[in-house]
């Protein structure tokens, strides 16, 4: 009887020292827990200006200096970004407007994601153009955070070496689209941009 007593309380102490070294190694909100999220949630590695128009340049086909002085000044307003979207949009607009456009999103460590975005604005604006996009993220920490709704923010659309840049926020994510194509827009509009895993005709 004392030999089965001493067999059942070593197997109780070894059952709890392994409970006590896996909540050691798995702290509350490893992504890796079973409660945790799926993907990695750590901070996201950043973007340099270098980088930025690096790329952006080469996509846009501008000069480097054109889009720097973009750059630069989203830089000072913004900081580094954590990833960029390179895409093409088209857009229109008599009174009530319409915009789609689709591109990759490119973030440090991450696979490439395709994105689709659409949606509406009203206001005093008309005319139509096709764009090349390439958007600054900032916040964005991982790639599924992108598909949601973002408003555009009052008072940031501004030129800059013939370039367009305005901003759209959404909880802590900004997104900073430089634009650059041909057509005619003219006025001024409020509204906001969903953006998707699929293209989504109706933009609502």
């Amino acid at each position: 009887m004392d030999r089965r007593k001493l067999i059942l309380s070593g197997m109780a102490t070894a059952g709890l020292s392994a409970c006590a070294s896996t909540s050691q190694t798995r702290a509350p909100g490893d992504p890796a827990s079973a409660s945790g999220p799926a993907y990695d949630a750590g901070a996201a590695s950043t973007y340099s200006a270098d980088e930025i128009i690096r790329s952006g340049s080469d996509f846009l086909g501008v000069a480097a200096e054109t889009l720097g002085a973009a750059v630069e000044r989203i830089f000072r307003e913004q900081g580094q970004p954590t990833g960029y979207i390179a895409g093409e949009e088209g857009s229109g607009a008599v009174g009530l407007g319409l915009r789609y456009g689709r591109g990759l999103l490119y973030m440090k460590g991450r696979p490439t994601q395709e994105t689709f975005w659409q949606g509406p604005s009203v206001g005093w604006d008309w005319g139509g153009n096709a764009s090349r996009v390439f958007t600054l993220c900032y916040n964005l920490q991982y790639p599924e955070a992108i598909f949601r709704r973002f408003p555009g923010v009052e008072g940031t659309a501004y030129l800059v070496g013939g370039l367009g840049v305005n901003y759209q926020r959404a909880d802590t994510i900004t997104l900073a689209p430089i634009r650059a194509g041909v057509g005619l827009r003219l006025g001024a509009n409020v509204g906001y941009l969903a953006y998707s895993r699929q293209r989504n005709l109706i933009p609502f």
